[in-house]
């Protein structure tokens, strides 16, 4: 019985984890030697796809702008979910429900609906291939999400601290910012923890609002095409270092999102 206790999750582990094997394995392989057979480790072993990733500015500035923009959209939608999300927690108003889910309807819509406009009006405004554009766009998707686990983490809060702060002569922004905010560290975590996945992983926006200047790795990535077809090595490499950032995020906030999970607020 014990064995089988531990097979499922071993299977599930195996699982899980072959993709990102496979895809280390291949990327310290030439692409010669991926298109020649099926191996489980190179049998010509080479940094070369990791060197050219790191010493390009093609290559690493993709990753620069990447993280550019993906750390403004987080730092945007969490700066204006967290008031938002106190006053659908903490206030009633007319058509406060509906308002509410009015929010999480951007989320029913796949960001090709969007890119056309935000294409035309970011070219109107300047902001073509720009971080802040691609921000911006993210914004739309990412706001609502915050709005919607912030507002979880916030009504879990007793009303009684809003009450005591205020007798204790605290202003607003200072009870918010000095009391109210750590009380809801864990929340904040885990609405930065999605924010920041959803805009590092998205694609299409962020391809279709740069050009050169804030061009992102997953558009690099889609340009590695040669005369002799697609160099394979490079774009492994390329995709185990683009796994990176997302594993230290969510090492870092590992804790946040049990806590979160286990309130039952994710």
């Amino acid at each position: 019985m014990k064995h089988r206790r531990w097979l499922v999750p071993t299977l599930y582990i195996i699982f899980l984890m072959l993709p990102v094997y496979w895809l280390l394995n291949m990327s310290f392989k030439t692409t010669n030697e991926i298109l020649g057979g099926f191996s489980w480790f190179p049998a010509d072993f080479t940094v070369d796809s990791y060197v050219k990733i790191l010493t390009d500015p093609t290559w690493y500035m993709g990753y620069v702008n990447s993280i550019i923009y993906v750390v403004l959209n987080t730092v945007i939608s969490v700066a204006f979910a967290l008031p938002a999300a106190y006053a659908f927690s903490r206030y009633r108003f007319l058509g406060d429900k509906h308002l509410f889910f009015w929010l999480l309807t951007n989320r029913m819509a796949p960001p090709a609906v969007f890119a056309l406009p935000f294409l035309q009006l970011y070219s109107a405004l300047g902001l073509f291939d720009t971080h802040l554009a691609v921000a911006l766009a993210h914004c739309l998707f990412n706001i609502p999400l915050a709005v919607w686990i912030l507002e979880g983490f916030i009504s879990g809060v007793p009303r009684e601290i809003d009450e005591t702060a205020y007798l204790d002569g605290y202003s607003f922004p200072r009870f918010f910012t000095k009391i109210f905010m750590p009380l809801i560290g864990s929340g904040i975590g885990v609405t930065a923890f999605f924010c920041f996945m959803f805009s590092w992983v998205e694609l299409l926006l962020a391809k279709t609002l740069t050009s050169v200047e804030a061009k992102p790795i997953a558009a690099v990535m889609t340009r590695t095409a040669s005369t002799s077809g697609y160099e394979l090595g490079l774009l492994a490499a390329a995709g185990v270092l683009t796994i990176v950032p997302g594993a230290i995020v969510i090492y870092f906030v590992r804790n946040y999102i049990a806590k979160g999970f286990a309130m039952g607020r994710v």
